[in-house]
């Protein structure tokens, strides 16, 4: 089985269409990019699963995307088989048995690193969660699923647009793999990676052993000087775990429990359903509602969301009754007369880099769907790279507290709070009904419970829902990754929402930005696919975000 590059990639229509819809496939993926979207339905074509393709297509997204993702990143997924209800994936790092919290203290630190420090590093986990779906639901060999990426880092590809805008980020960290003259990429310019083809080939023909085991483990403890021990390499990362679950507008949603963030998207979409939710999206209470939700349901996640959490008492009827109850209150009392507020102003769009995380969706003929998210955390992560291996490390330990005694304190073996937020929706009968993610960091569960607000309440389409405005929750002056340790949020708004909004928002007491249109960095990115049971047989509808403008929604 030999891949190569689709003939419609850099053409003019993969720019004039940044999303595309296919309806009536008998297969569907959705990505961040051409090359991982056309990656994945090669595998599915082949007789590869739905696991095959998505471990494929997020195999390919490390080498074209390395700025999002890589395989020194974390990874979350949400997988339903035909039959069953949906399982959790969590394949998040852990600190190394060297972490020291005193350490970091006593040099003043109010917060984790965020870029240049080994101690924001945790133990990568993506490789281990795409082992571990390979291993449960997958059909082709692990170097059959791995090939289209080793092919591409190997003899190249075209740099995008968004890897060229983020590689000038680079010019700080000196020559690497990627920038090899230490300048910034150029649009189209032709990018080799032949250390990370190297260990992509260590990984399809050794498994688990030639990644952890071999040069990328000992590049990772030469680099960390004692922060880690071969025993933190040796356990798997990735665990399988009962997923959260709860009924909003109809559906149940799923996501994966702590330490990831999920439990928001339910939390905040029930909230919302509570207050009310009008049906018109045009309405501005449909977008004040549903950052009330947002705002209500996250405002003690620093408390709260921890390794260990409870997320179901998390989601709990009672918590979310008086959630809802108390923004509810508050909402009645801020509609009056406009308060002062700093003049809204249309933006440029944000310095590349306040984070960055990629998001896949795949749902195969047999019905098995995959909802995947894998994560640098900032771009590039820690920029930091092991050595020869070229593989870039994340800089997931960031969500860790230096606060004494906390739960979420950074410490040996410890895994952080947790952005990445997969999502699945069910049917009244239990049957898959939605495949969905986003990348935006702390936003990501405000991203997906508007798109899924206008697909399952307002009926929308996924194309539709997906390009859509949006607003998010914004802290002025508060660091990556850092919004809920602020008292009080305003929004960031896309200068195309209804004229209307902008004032309501104002009325409500929240400081309103105006950016630009389509902006990933601050609104996000996503990808759904929509699995409809008619009489004629399954229609699948998929988008992916105009946002990111390399992206496909390809179907088989």
């Amino acid at each position: 089985m030999a891949w190569s590059k689709p003939a419609f990639y850099g053409s003019p229509m993969a720019v004039l269409v940044p999303y595309v819809a296919r309806i009536g496939t008998r297969a569907m993926v959705c990505a961040a990019d051409q090359l991982a979207a056309s990656a994945a339905t090669m595998l599915l074509g082949s007789g590869g699963s739905a696991a095959d393709a998505a471990v494929g297509a997020a195999a390919v997204m490390a080498v074209v995307g390395p700025h999002l993702c890589g395989m020194g990143g974390d990874l979350m997924a949400l997988v339903q088989s035909p039959g069953n209800p949906p399982e959790a994936l969590v394949a998040a790092g852990r600190a190394g048995s060297g972490a020291d919290p005193e350490r970091l203290r006593s040099e003043g630190a109010p917060h984790m690193p965020f870029r240049g420090d080994v101690r924001s590093v945790t133990v990568p986990g993506a490789v281990d969660g795409w082992l571990a779906l390979h291993e449960r639901y997958g059909r082709l060999s692990l170097a059959a699923v791995l090939e289209p990426a080793i092919a591409l880092a190997s003899e190249g590809f075209s740099a995008s647009l968004l890897l060229v805008l983020a590689s000038s980020l680079l010019t700080v960290t000196g020559p690497t793999e990627l920038c090899p003259t230490g300048e910034p990429l150029e649009v189209d310019q032709l990018v080799r990676l032949p250390r990370l083809a190297r260990t992509l080939r260590a990984l399809a023909e050794h498994g688990r052993d030639g990644f952890y085991g071999g040069e990328f483990g000992r590049d990772l403890l030469a680099l960390g000087s004692g922060e880690f021990e071969p025993s933190d390499l040796a356990a798997p990362l990735a665990v399988w775990e009962e997923p959260l679950h709860r009924v909003a507008f109809g559906h149940t949603w799923w996501t994966v429990p702590p330490p990831s963030q999920g439990y928001l998207t339910l939390a905040s979409a029930s909230i919302a359903e509570h207050l009310g939710l009008p049906t018109n999206t045009a309405d501005p209470m449909f977008a004040l509602l549903l950052m009330d939700a947002c705002d209500a349901a996250g405002r003690d996640r620093p408390d709260v969301l921890y390794d260990g959490a409870d997320g179901m008492a998390l989601i709990a009827d009672a918590r979310i009754e008086a959630l809802a109850s108390e923004a509810g209150t508050a909402l009645a009392g801020s509609t009056g007369a406009p308060i002062s507020m700093p003049e809204e102003r249309v933006r440029d769009a944000a310095p590349y880099g306040d984070g960055d995380t990629t998001h896949l969706c795949v749902v195969d003929g047999d019905g098995l769907g995959i909802s995947l998210t894998q994560s640098n955390a900032l771009d590039f992560g820690s920029h930091l790279v092991t050595g020869s291996s070229g593989v870039f490390l994340h800089n997931r330990g960031l969500g860790f507290s230096l606060r004494p005694g906390h739960p979420a304190e950074y410490g040996p073996r410890r895994r952080p709070p947790h952005t990445l937020s997969p999502a699945v929706v069910t049917g009244h009968d239990g049957t898959l009904s939605h495949v969905v993610g986003a990348m935006g960091g702390d936003s990501q569960p405000q991203v997906i419970l508007q798109i899924m607000a206008r697909m399952l309440h307002a009926g929308e389409d996924p194309a539709t829902a997906v390009a859509a405005p949006r607003v998010v929750l914004h802290a002025p002056g508060s660091p990556p990754f850092h919004l809920w340790d602020e008292p009080t949020r305003g929004v960031l708004m896309e200068h195309d929402v209804p004229e209307s909004w902008s004032e309501w928002f104002t009325r409500s007491g929240r400081s309103v930005q105006l950016v630009g249109t389509l902006s990933p960095v601050d609104v996000g990115c996503s990808q759904v696919v929509a699995v409809q049971r008619r009489r004629s047989g399954v229609l699948l509808t998929g988008a992916s975000d105009p946002r990111s403008p390399d992206g496909a929604a390809l179907g088989l």
